[in-house]
């Protein structure tokens, strides 16, 4: 669920979606393509197709190659070569709910196994959010659960293959123990159980409820103005009380995981 209760209500029950500006839906169009020229790379299909449509995309894959080339060596001769799967899919029953992850790349052996996540988008500066994203802490705590790794076996890894101006693809490793699964599995129930909650309560007619308006959360939210948070804001306007559209979200900011 979203950090807003109201704004996952609005997403996934109502349905409600704000349409993305042109600049908005060109950064997520290229997103796309790229996670699609690295499933097509993997899976040995062409990709001139791809690459000559957008040079863009050769440039950013061969930067990515050349700042790790171990992920990308080749290991069909070898007596026991590594698995490798593009996008690969796992599942999860929990409770009466089901828990999806796909994963932009999982490469694994006989003792260790590392989730690769393409983010199209330079690095962001705040580690603490990244390591406490659900992304970050679900996708290990799937692997553990739907195979016989242990959590010390596993780590998840984002590559932020956009580079700033003084350098080119970053990464981000983060691994992960018994501790945090543990710790991941009883939030995941606390908030599952809330959730069944608030979808009992939304059965019945009451809304999900909304998040504090001190959190700040609601100036780059989609639904402030449906929500009349941004009349209690004073910064989403300007002089005269016009709305001021530079406060408005930016999905580009939204990460692939549509995390």
């Amino acid at each position: 669920m979203s950090v807003c209760p109201r704004r996952f209500q609005q997403t996934y029950l109502d349905q409600l979606i704000s349409p993305p500006s042109p600049d908005q839906e060109e950064r997520l169009a290229w997103g796309n393509r790229f996670h699609l020229l690295m499933q097509q790379r993997e899976l040995g299909l062409p990709i001139e197709d791809l690459m000559s449509e957008n040079p863009q995309l050769a440039q950013e894959l061969s930067a990515l190659i050349q700042a790790a080339p171990a992920l990308f060596r080749s290991n069909s001769n070898s007596p026991d070569p590594t698995f490798r799967d593009a996008e690969h899919l796992r599942t999860l029953k929990f409770g009466e709910h089901l828990l999806i992850g796909v994963y932009d790349l999982l490469i694994a052996d006989e003792k260790t196994a590392q989730i690769l996540d393409w983010k199209t988008y330079p690095r962001p500066q705040n580690y603490v959010h990244i390591k406490n994203n659900w992304q970050t802490r679900l996708y290990p705590y799937l692997l553990v659960e739907t195979s016989d790794y242990l959590p010390e076996q596993i780590s998840m890894t984002y590559w932020f293959v956009k580079g700033n101006q003084n350098s080119g693809p970053q990464y981000l490793s983060l691994p992960y123990d018994s501790q945090k699964h543990q710790q991941t599995q009883q939030d995941l129930a606390q908030l599952i159980a809330q959730l069944d909650e608030y979808l009992h309560r939304y059965e019945q007619g009451e809304s999900f409820p909304q998040v504090e308006i001190s959190t700040g959360s609601c100036q780059s939210c989609s639904f402030a103005v449906r929500c009349q948070r941004l009349q209690e804001t004073e910064d989403n306007f300007g002089e005269f009380g016009e709305l001021n559209v530079n406060k408005l979200p930016n999905l580009a900011t939204i990460e692939e995981i549509p995390i």
